[in-house]
């Protein structure tokens, strides 16, 4: 039985990875999915004016908001699933929980964004596919905001000239 491991944060551009393995599972009932959620750690700044049961509590809570439109639209479907909520690193949890459930590939989604953009950010999905021999299916979201789109590469730009400048 195929294992798949479904990262999922709670956004709309998370959900295309969901229904993507539900188009899969339609074709092959025989799929095992596994949802996963990773919380950020509180710092320690923060860490130190909270319990370890509160943090746990609030992380708990935090996974199951937003592990939740996952579950309902696989459960639309009269899918099951295994749900995992992890605290840490984002791409290092998602590598480790792959590794550990011994998953045959990670299906996650992402906003499409420009090659400039990509090569900018250190995204997720690069700190995964660097972590994991699991294979990684990407699934492109929903288009890059204005800013992502313009802001960012018009930011690289100046910065690029600012360089330019101060080496004269």
């Amino acid at each position: 039985m195929p294992r798949v491991l479904v990262p999922v944060d709670g956004s709309p551009n998370s959900a295309y990875g969901v229904r993507h393995v539900v188009r899969e599972f339609m074709k092959n009932g025989e799929l095992d999915i596994h949802l996963l959620n990773v919380q950020a750690p509180f710092s320690s700044y923060v860490g130190r004016f909270a319990s370890s049961q509160a943090q746990m509590a609030f992380h708990q809570e935090q996974s199951g908001m937003a592990l939740a439109p996952a579950r309902r639209l696989l459960n639309r479907f009269g899918i099951s699933c295994n749900v995992h909520a992890e605290v840490g690193d984002t791409a290092d949890c998602i590598a480790d929980t792959a590794r550990r459930l011994r998953c045959e590939r990670i299906v996650m989604s992402s906003a499409r964004k420009s090659s400039l953009v990509r090569w900018v950010e250190d995204s997720v999905i690069n700190q995964v596919i660097e972590r994991t021999t699991v294979p990684v299916e990407v699934i492109a979201g929903d288009t890059a905001s204005n800013l992502e789109r313009v802001g960012i590469p018009a930011g690289v730009g100046a910065g690029l000239l600012a360089l330019g400048v101060a080496a004269m």
